[in-house]
């Protein structure tokens, strides 16, 4: 059952979109991440199903309910940001609590319902504990814990771990994405961190110049991109002119294998580091740089012919800068890319 739809929703800044026309829906129990660059309309889209921004044109629904005038208090959703907006001045128990009075006022004591949010997002016994005395990875758990304390229907959050150190940040997301199966939560969420989005959601929702350039589950998002634009922001470099032909295409890197049944003619390919494979005889490359990865060795190639390549080794054997190695490619991890649309068409 979908709980948000987003009907063609756009924001305008004068002549500017900085939402178009965007419709999107997330189902009951979904945990949906939407991911760009800085610009791309992500944390206005967030604000706009808040409330907390008024769209030019479109609706939004909750429940199938139209949200136009309710506001942000009445909407039964949570918001966690990446300030965390804390009460310096209260402590975590009354941080907690004041998500729980925004629910049901008159109640004179929480404190049960308040030990029982701490227990579950890992801080069990801070009740009493000062907010400039936690860590920012304890201050995101309370942020979390008064987010979740009025039981919303939806929680967005916005960057919720982007303040923190990359270790604790990738430990937070697996205890997040835990949580929220076990709750049943449904979430909306924004990042620009891919790996953050990719261990956290369900769906993924790549944004470009307030539109989606994609969406779809995080192994149809990095397995096949829907555009130049997708592959280069997942990170993928190795992107080259190409004429398919059957099961090859011609590049400037030579003859590249291609999955059967990819589009023929002109195309843009794509090959992931992966894909590149070290061999006896092949495209001759010099390694221009290496980077240890922790289970793969990064290469940087500089082949005969055709701009660099990024490649991917085992860590056993790995060739040193100012090696020379032969490359070849595996159409596994060859994609042919859909063609960019214009901006401004549809």
């Amino acid at each position: 059952m979908t709980l948000l739809q987003l009907e063609g929703v756009s924001v305008r800044f004068g002549e500017r979109a900085v939402v178009d026309a965007v419709d999107l829906a997330v189902a009951e129990h979904e945990v949906v991440c939407v991911l760009g660059p800085s610009g791309s309309g992500k944390s206005t889209l967030l604000r706009v199903v808040a409330g907390l921004q008024q769209v030019s044109g479109g609706r939004v629904l909750l429940g199938g309910a139209d949200q136009a005038g309710v506001p942000v208090h009445r909407r039964g959703v949570g918001l966690m940001f990446q300030d965390h907006q804390l009460f310096p001045h209260r402590d975590v128990g009354a941080n907690v609590s004041f998500g729980l009075r925004m629910r049901r006022a008159g109640r004179a004591s929480y404190a049960a319902e308040v030990a029982q949010l701490l227990d579950l997002v890992g801080l069990p016994g801070a009740q009493g504990r000062a907010v400039a005395s936690l860590s920012g990875g304890e201050q995101q758990r309370v942020a979390l814990a008064r987010a979740l304390a009025p039981s919303p229907r939806l929680l967005m959050l916005d960057e919720p771990l982007g303040q923190l150190d990359r270790g604790l940040r990738e430990r937070l997301v697996v205890e997040l994405r835990g949580l929220f199966s076990r709750l049943g939560t449904t979430v909306l969420a924004v990042t620009h961190d891919q790996g953050e989005a990719f261990a956290l959601a369900d769906r993924v929702v790549v944004m470009r110049d307030g539109r989606i350039a994609q969406a779809g589950t995080p192994l149809e998002v990095w397995q096949r991109p829907a555009s130049e634009f997708v592959a280069r922001f997942l990170g993928f470099e190795n992107v080259v002119p190409a004429v398919v032909s059957g099961t090859g295409a011609t590049t400037a890197w030579g003859k590249v294998p291609v999955p059967a049944g990819s589009p023929e003619g002109e195309q843009r390919l794509l090959i992931r580091p992966a894909g590149v494979a070290l061999c006896a005889a092949g495209l001759r490359c010099e390694v221009v740089s290496r980077t240890f990865r922790g289970t793969h060795v990064a290469l940087l190639l500089r082949p005969e012919a055709g701009p660099v390549l990024e490649a991917e080794c085992g860590l056993a054997g790995a060739p040193a800068v100012g090696d020379r190695v032969a490359v070849t490619f595996t159409p596994a991890e060859v994609v042919v890319l859909p063609p960019e649309t214009p901006r401004g068409k549809d």
